[in-house]
């Protein structure tokens, strides 16, 4: 006959995480999980919320572990697994609202410098794909310009990063056959004041 796991011990089955090796605490913690997956539902916004519990609590379980429950990849909770809980309330509103973009945040600043110094024809495109991959965070090139000039980096590779054309320098006059004076410009003499075309005194009759 045919043994009925617990629909508990099933979902942790699945994550490939023996219940039974578990110690009570762990248990207790992954219990209430479920519960809350039941309830909840497996929605971004409840699966961001009970991840960045479980990420937190101190359960001893690794990371890939916890993923495998969440139905997420390793790398998506490991960046998670950093983040203060305003930021991953902010970054679940701007994947609701549907916005593309992250936030560059002032601690990547060294290693943008770093892989600037080491990619110094690196374009706009290489930068924003180096971001993405580094810090699981895709920007846009407004925010990349604006971060660059705060941060004082736009200089580390002498071109600008938002793709905006430096101003033409002004004309510079050519000069003439060795020896020629230039020509003089004639100056506008300016006419007396209260002055006109006629007599100012009468004629002698």
């Amino acid at each position: 006959m045919a043994v009925t796991l617990d629909p508990c011990d099933a979902w942790l089955d699945a994550a490939h995480i023996n219940p039974r090796r578990l110690t009570a605490e762990q248990h207790a913690v992954l219990q209430a999980a479920f519960r809350f997956r039941q309830q909840q539902g497996d929605a971004y916004y409840a699966t961001r919320l009970l991840g960045h519990f479980l990420l937190h609590a101190g359960t001893g379980l690794k990371v890939a572990q916890l993923a495998r429950l969440l139905g997420i990849n390793r790398a998506t909770a490991s960046r998670q697994q950093g983040l203060p809980a305003k930021q991953a309330v902010q970054q679940a509103h701007h994947r609701l609202d549907g916005r593309p973009y992250g936030k560059l945040l002032p601690r990547y600043a060294g290693p943008i410098a770093g892989f600037l110094l080491r990619h110094p024809d690196a374009t706009r495109a290489d930068l924003i794909d180096f971001v993405d991959a580094t810090f699981g965070v895709r920007v846009s090139r407004i925010a990349l310009y604006h971060f660059l000039k705060k941060f004082g980096l736009d200089a580390v590779t002498g071109h600008d990063p938002a793709g905006v054309a430096p101003a033409e320098p002004p004309a510079v006059p050519v000069p003439g056959p060795a020896g020629a004076l230039p020509a003089p410009t004639p100056a506008a003499v300016p006419a007396p004041p209260f002055s006109s075309r006629t007599r100012s005194t009468p004629a002698p009759s």
